[in-house]
């Protein structure tokens, strides 16, 4: 995590020093700045200026001195919760940190009390699911890696929550651990496996089905762990997509990158599987030095893994043989093959799209989303 620090006293740098210590043995990447005529080396830079330089980038920014500093100081910048930095302030003197900004998503209250662990400071903590010690599912994204669609939702799954409300839960994926207070397991529907009678009692949907009539409705609220656009369970659905898709590519020499993106987003749209579903792009290394697929790589900013010839021959699976591609690479296909291989193994769900020289696939990866 990289952090970036500004303090404006001598007071100040004496806390900020101890803090950035602290957390570099901890492995973050922490850089301080000073701001005062009184300190040595002081920035010449407006801390307005020296702000909006490292919002963009950095992935947390801390103010070691007033609260007012800091909101001007952030105020341009501040775009939304999925993409602003965590954002702290510290008195001077190390005895509050306060997450100002982005608490769940950028980090804020989890550095806030390793921060403060660090200058035996009090951590303030002011968003109030941690508050009241509820579940909130932008914290749950997080912490399994995943990215998260309908903001709106999200706000509205807090509130019912924290309101002693129901909220359902349905996954394309196993689960690890029990399902927080407030959340119901729900099937594709958005139908509650189980569903509360009038005493507040679990009930089984299936007992019940032959003693009630009419179908069973979807709940109004609820959370989705699903890598598919389409995947809309709830009348009002948060999606939590996990990035295990792999995307397995083949192209002619040369290929130009619009023609690979194209393709790429094409097998995506087919599917109707998220683009920041996608973990990495595979390939067979003869293709390795391919501009068009490196720059897509780049783009997109996933990893670009190649596998030989024999690497793909041995994965197993139901792939779409080519004689002419055999021919060439020694494997009767690539891209399936290579996106079954870069998923370790994993499940093909779009086979081969072909389009202008390119060749695209498919594969999910194994995976289990967690509440421990």
């Amino acid at each position: 995590m990289k952090i970036s620090m500004i303090c404006f006293s001598l007071t100040g740098l004496h806390t900020a020093e101890q803090l950035k210590k602290g957390l570099n043995e901890q492995g973050y990447s922490v850089t301080l700045a000073k701001k005062s005529k009184y300190l040595e080396g002081s920035i010449e830079e407006s801390v307005g200026t020296w702000t909006g330089s490292r919002f963009p980038s950095d992935d947390g920014i801390i103010f070691v001195g007033a609260c007012g500093i800091a909101v001007r100081s952030v105020a341009p910048y501040v775009k939304g919760k999925k993409s602003d930095p965590a954002v702290l302030v510290i008195d001077e003197c190390g005895k509050y940190v306060i997450s100002l900004l982005s608490g769940h998503l950028g980090g804020a209250n989890d550095l806030a009390v390793k921060a403060a662990q660090v200058l035996h400071a009090q951590p303030v903590v002011t968003t109030a699911t941690d508050l009241h010690h509820r579940f909130a599912v932008d914290v749950f994204a997080k912490k399994n890696h995943c990215a998260i669609f309908n903001m709106k939702a999200a706000k509205e799954v807090s509130a019912a929550l924290l309101a002693g409300g129901k909220v359902g839960f349905y996954s394309e994926f196993p689960r690890k651990g029990s399902l927080p207070e407030g959340l119901v397991e729900c099937d594709r529907s958005g139908v509650p496996a189980v569903s509360p009678d009038e005493d507040g009692n679990a009930t089984d949907r299936k007992a019940e089905s032959g003693r009630t009539a009419g179908k069973a409705e979807p709940l109004p609220l609820g959370i989705a762990v699903t890598i598919h656009s389409a995947c809309l369970p709830f009348g009002s659905t948060v999606q939590v997509v996990p990035s295990k898709v792999t995307l397995g590519m083949g192209c002619r020499k040369e290929t130009d990158a619009e023609a690979v993106e194209a393709a790429a987003l094409e097998c995506l749209k087919s599917a109707a599987v998220y683009r920041e579903a996608t973990e990495c792009l595979a390939i067979i290394d003869l293709k390795k030095d391919e501009k068009g697929l490196l720059y897509l790589a780049k783009k997109w900013k996933i990893p670009f893994v190649t596998f030989c010839a024999e690497e793909l021959r041995e994965m197993e699976g139901d792939f779409t043989p080519s004689a002419f591609v055999s021919s060439v690479t020694g494997v009767d296909n690539v891209c399936e093959r290579s996106a079954a291989a870069g998923a370790g193994q994993g499940i093909l769900i779009e086979k081969k799209h072909g389009a202008g020289g390119v060749t695209a696939a498919l594969a999910v990866r194994k995976w289990e989303v967690s509440f421990e």
